[in-house]
């Protein structure tokens, strides 16, 4: 149910709001401000193309044709054509969701008045964000630099009637879209094929679900490694305040304080407080300095995000009259650079997790058996669970060579340097999902530890999320096939389902995770 409306062109748009869009949570609106200011900037590319004065993109060519000049009667077949030559994406479409992102990011930027499109090009836009007909947009192809030219060109090929959209669960050609729905082409004007192809969208709308998705393993790894500490009785002094409030980074502090409430009340933290055991291997120890850089990193991008969002990105800028500039808005760099940090952020996740994993399975843990199984020999007990943790780690490894570091001339030399932002958005989005499988295998290897201090009780919070996991993974004391448990885990950490479990208790008791930095770290 849409409870509020959001304004294109005008109202801040944010990772968060962008996906309540999506799924039809928030809707859209053109106000009067936005549609007056895309006319203007319209009328002012009319009048450029009535003087005659040479305009990059308007009565030029494009790239390394940039001086080649374009009759008044030829501008408007260049702006189909530029469409057209450049819808040369390859590869798996990318998914429904993404394209919509893409959608509404556009709307969102051209609706700012810059980019010299008429009112009826964005309305149609709009139409196809409102109406999910959601064209086809290959996932491959896209240097990050002119903006993602290929995926936007597939992106409004149905604008002139080409390409396929999927419409009403169908994939149909745009000829059948338009006899549906009553639609035709829309004549494209000077400026506005190229508008509608320069921009970042592409590598944004990606960025936008790793904002999403590596918050969403950030919050889920502090609490399935609190587990993993109760399982293997480690200490709970590394998560002190004393300790962080000497080397105050902001990620460090809050995952240590929401572990440290985690671990609150807890009858197994107790049961060993006054052990010999002096200190306990990094994976546990380390929480806080490992998942509070990759917080801080996911700071970073969501504030990146956030001024890409709500930037234009298209080329040339048309300022007003006297002022229109070719610059650079297009090039991918500003998210491209991030997005490999981001990567490597996740990755180190998955990394930190596939130790603990490791750990759990020596059996150095009083009263927890090696393998995590008691009759070991005739069962193997969780052992190879760990060969998949270290598969995806190393997998991971490999994918976060950063793609930024990599450029490949273009366009003749026109574009001699290129971001390759688009590979880099789709490689973490890669290796978060990766990540997911990971932190599924640590859920059930510290649930499995976690039974072997029965009858002592966890806190609050841990000892419902037990409960949750056993819902639907029973505990294993003979082997079976695991990867059904797998599956299970991937789908409960998909589902976000231990999150679920955390805000309710939240909501019922006087007891919360938040900290003093929630307000940064847990909102996007």
């Amino acid at each position: 149910m849409i409870s509020n409306s959001f304004k294109l062109g005008e109202d801040w748009l944010t990772a968060g709001i962008t996906l309540n869009i999506c799924k039809g949570k928030t809707g859209i609106a053109l106000g009067q401000a936005s549609r007056d200011k895309v006319e203007n900037s319209w009328h002012i590319v009319q009048k450029i193309v009535d003087k005659g004065n040479p305009v990059y993109g308007i009565n030029t060519g494009f790239g390394p044709l940039c001086t080649t000049k374009i009759s008044k009667e030829e501008t408007k077949i260049l702006q189909n054509n530029i469409l057209k030559s450049h819808s040369v994406g390859v590869g798996e479409p990318i998914p429904e969701e993404l394209v919509k992102i893409m959608l509404i990011l556009k709307a969102h930027s051209l609706a700012k008045g810059y980019s010299g499109i008429a009112i009826a090009t964005l309305e149609r836009i709009i139409w196809h964000i409102e109406q999910d007909a959601l064209p086809i947009v290959p996932s491959q192809g896209s240097v990050g630099a002119s903006g993602d030219l290929a995926p936007l060109s597939h992106l409004f090929l149905p604008l002139i009637g080409l390409g396929k959209v999927r419409y009403q669960n169908k994939i149909i050609e745009t000829k059948e879209l338009f006899q549906i729905t009553g639609l035709t082409a829309l004549d494209l004007g000077p400026k506005e094929g190229l508008a509608l192809i320069n921009g970042t969208q592409f590598i944004a709308a990606h960025a936008v679900k790793v904002v999403e998705k590596l918050h969403s393993i950030l919050a889920q790894a502090d609490i399935i490694g609190a587990m993993m500490i109760e399982g293997l009785q480690g200490s709970v002094k590394p998560f002190y305040k004393e300790l962080h409030e000497l080397r105050p980074f902001k990620g460090n502090i809050h995952v240590a304080r929401r572990i440290k409430r985690l671990l609150k009340g807890s009858e197994i933290m107790e049961d060993h407080i006054d052990c010999e055991r002096v200190q306990d291997p990094y994976s546990l120890r380390c929480m806080p300095q490992v998942h509070g850089a990759s917080r801080n990193t996911w700071l970073h991008l969501k504030e990146l995000v956030e001024t890409e969002l709500n930037s234009v990105t298209d080329n040339p800028v048309i300022i007003d009259e006297e002022l229109t500039i070719s610059g650079g808005n297009f090039h991918g760099q500003p998210l491209a650079m991030a997005l490999d940090y981001a990567c490597l952020a996740a990755s180190e996740i998955g990394n930190i997790s596939d130790r603990r994993i490791y750990l759990a399975l020596e059996g150095n843990s009083p009263g927890v058996p090696k393998l995590l199984m008691k009759d070991t020999g005739i069962n193997s007990g969780y052992m190879i669970l760990q060969y998949t943790s270290a598969a995806l780690a190393s997998e991971n490894k490999g994918l976060c060579f950063p793609s930024s570091a990599d450029s490949i001339p273009t366009s003749l030399g026109q574009e001699d340097h290129v971001s390759m932002g688009s590979i880099g958005g789709r490689k973490a989005l890669r290796v978060i999902e990766n990540v997911e499988k990971i932190l599924a295998i640590e859920l059930l290897t510290a649930a499995q530890a976690f039974e072997f201090r029965k009858p002592l009780k966890s806190g609050i919070f841990l000892d419902k999320i037990h409960k949750s996991v056993r819902k639907k993974v029973s505990f294993a004391d003979k082997d079976r096939v695991f990867s059904d448990d797998i599956e299970k885990g991937i789908e409960m950490i998909r589902n976000k389902t231990i999150i679920s479990v955390i805000d309710s208790i939240e909501k019922k008791k006087d007891i919360s995770l938040k900290t003093k930095y929630s307000a940064q770290f847990e909102h996007y």
